[in-house]
């Protein structure tokens, strides 16, 4: 797993609870060091070791962490600039889901060695989608979750969304996008000719 991964997850924990609670997560799953390299690579056992040693320090279900590291990623001030990279998407919530497929290539030209799972969003209906996350990191699903939830809020869009986990042997996941309303609330200001200052 890349190191950005690790490092996404340790941030959450600190900045969400506290360098404590990181610190007990990285003994319980049996580290011998508290910080990530984000440009190290690690192996994903590592990281299925932090993720259930996170369940258990803070006694929630793996799911809903990864849900949350998904919120954190976009809303928390120590990561704006992911946000507005994901907000370059589009000037709506649903050019912004149209724009997931092209998100894997993206992000190997910020980072050429981050392989993020590939994406496929599926249209139904006007208002009915479905983001089908494929590769080898169960629970990214979980993780688009909580992005979407917390771009649609940035957007000011309605929506309903829901991870369908599939069977071990399928290597994908499904999150379910139900847009009841584009323009329910007014949105957070976002300017795409933003001037550095």
């Amino acid at each position: 797993m890349h190191g950005l991964m690790n490092r996404a997850i340790q941030s959450f924990v600190r900045d969400t609870y506290g360098r404590d609670r990181w610190v007990e997560v990285t003994r319980l799953a049996g580290l011998d060091f508290i910080n990530f390299e984000a440009m190290l690579q690690y192996d994903d056992a590592l990281t299925d070791a932090v993720l259930d040693a996170c369940a258990q320090v803070l006694g929630v279900p793996r799911e809903t962490i990864l849900e949350d590291i998904g919120t954190y990623l976009v809303s928390h001030p120590n990561v704006e600039a992911l946000r507005r990279l994901l907000r370059f998407g589009g000037e709506t919530f649903v050019e912004f889901l149209h724009s997931l497929d092209e998100l894997p290539d993206r992000a190997r030209l910020a980072v050429e060695d981050l392989r993020l799972p590939g994406m496929e969003l599926r249209e139904h209906s006007l208002n009915r989608f479905s983001l089908v996350c494929r590769g080898s990191q169960p629970g990214f699903g979980h993780v688009m979750m909580g992005v979407l939830r917390a771009l649609a809020d940035d957007y000011g869009a309605l929506v309903f969304l829901e991870c369908r986990d599939q069977p071990s042997d399928q290597p994908f996941e499904t999150v379910d996008i139900t847009l009841f309303e584009s323009a329910f609330a007014e949105g957070r200001s976002f300017d795409l000719g933003a001037v550095a200052g």
